[in-house]
């Protein structure tokens, strides 16, 4: 077949941009095609975002972390910042401002990729456009858009974007750390916040002077595999709830209620000028307080491994926080929602291509569906951190070897 390239990398955030590097280093032709510009994903957070985990755990190949605060948290605007700088490295072959809108099979092979400055034929692809690439809002956040303002987590850059200061609560509904992470920033902003939330673990910041991050590395916890977890909807679970604002500390339900933050359980929707709320406050503590024993027990397991102190006791768990009644619509200013992202790969045009969940039917990044295609940075494509700053460089070098094998 005739091709304008042998590999098309599409998407230059973390993934596409390992890809890119090893493949570079493998002496592989490639190109790397994207939307809007290197790390564009990252500068579409909010404008106080910082990375949750610390700065070393940043290690893509020959992109790693090697600045002076390796213990912390990088902003939005110094990831997108590292991002560049790696991709000037090694000079790599990015093309920005150009989106693959479509990608189907060539009728002579390879594949046929679709842009808005014209078509590009590549022997073998690699999509590399993210963990999820579409804000999830339930039902009832529409119904609930008809009533009063509500904006989705991605379209918040700070709190003065959010309207009615002053005219009620704002109702931040969501369990995940974009959740407690922006129900933290309006209530320090002085804005009236009722967090509905969702259900995830907690984790502490720090356990005896070490990042939790630190020991949950120590255990294996971010080498776990899908196959040993009790369902594949583990992909949609919510990471640990803690912060790397101000330094880092932790933040979770029990926080926020300490703060003043009034909590209920999440939203189910809307009745009359009501907004219906599950029974599952406590639940949903519970389960962060679970997590929260679960890494204080790593710190104890890894720290006896290491011949290290024994971490200070858990301190005592308190009663949970009492649920408020949520505000009726007459009295909420803006809804603002944080429920997460979901995948979409609908612009590939693959029979079967993904399973019932919409993730790529996948093995090791290589498509089960189309000879020729492969994912990287996709949630547990080989492991827990497979999407993740601190691990997706390893499946990049993987598939680039496998690439200039073939």
């Amino acid at each position: 077949m005739r091709a304008d390239v042998d590999v098309l990398v599409i998407g230059a955030g973390q993934a596409g941009l390992a890809v890119s590097h090893e493949l570079t280093a493998e002496g592989v032709e490639h190109v790397v095609l994207e939307g809007e510009s290197v790390g564009s994903a990252w500068a579409s957070r909010w404008d106080s975002f910082t990375l949750v985990t610390p700065n070393r755990f940043i290690r893509m190949p020959g992109g790693e972390y090697r600045g002076p605060d390796a213990s912390g948290f990088l902003p939005r605007d110094a990831v997108v910042a590292h991002l560049r700088r790696y991709a000037d490295s090694f000079g790599a072959p990015v093309e920005e401002d150009r989106p693959v809108t479509a990608l189907r099979p060539g009728r002579d092979g390879g594949f046929e990729a679709e842009t808005p400055l014209g078509g590009i034929l590549a022997r073998r692809v690699v999509v590399a456009t993210g963990a999820y690439q579409h804000e999830y809002r339930p039902a009832w956040a529409r119904e609930l858009a008809r009533r009063v303002p509500v904006l989705g987590s991605s379209e918040y850059r700070s709190p003065a974007d959010v309207p009615g200061e002053g005219r009620g609560a704002v109702l931040v509904a969501g369990g995940g750390q974009s959740a407690v992470q922006l129900t933290d920033e309006l209530y320090a902003a002085g804005r009236d916040v009722v967090l509905a939330a969702g259900s995830a673990p907690a984790i502490p910041r720090r356990i005896g002077g070490r990042d939790t991050v630190e020991w949950l590395e120590a255990i294996g916890f971010y080498e776990q595999v899908i196959e040993a977890q009790p369902s594949p909807t583990v992909r949609f679970a919510s990471n640990p709830l803690v912060t790397g604002a101000q330094g880092g500390h932790d933040l979770n339900l029990r926080t926020l209620a300490d703060e003043g933050v009034h909590l209920c359980g999440r939203v189910l929707g809307v009745d009359g000028d009501r907004v219906v709320v599950a029974d599952d406050l406590a639940a949903s503590v519970a389960k962060g307080d679970a997590g929260y024993r679960l890494a204080w027990q790593a710190a104890a397991t890894a720290s006896a491994e290491w011949d290290l102190p024994a971490p200070p006791p858990l301190p005592p768990e308190s009663p949970p926080p009492a649920a408020v009644e949520p505000p009726h619509l007459d009295r909420i200013a803006a809804v603002l929602v944080a429920c997460g992202y979901r995948p979409d790969y609908g612009w590939i045009e693959v029979d079967g291509l993904v399973d019932e969940q919409g993730f790529p039917l996948q093995e090791g990044g290589r498509s089960l569906r189309a000879p020729g295609l492969w994912f990287v940075g996709v949630p547990w494509m080989t492991c827990r951190k497979s999407p993740l700053l601190m691990g997706v460089g390893e499946d990049a070098t993987a598939i680039a070897r496998e690439l200039a094998a073939a």
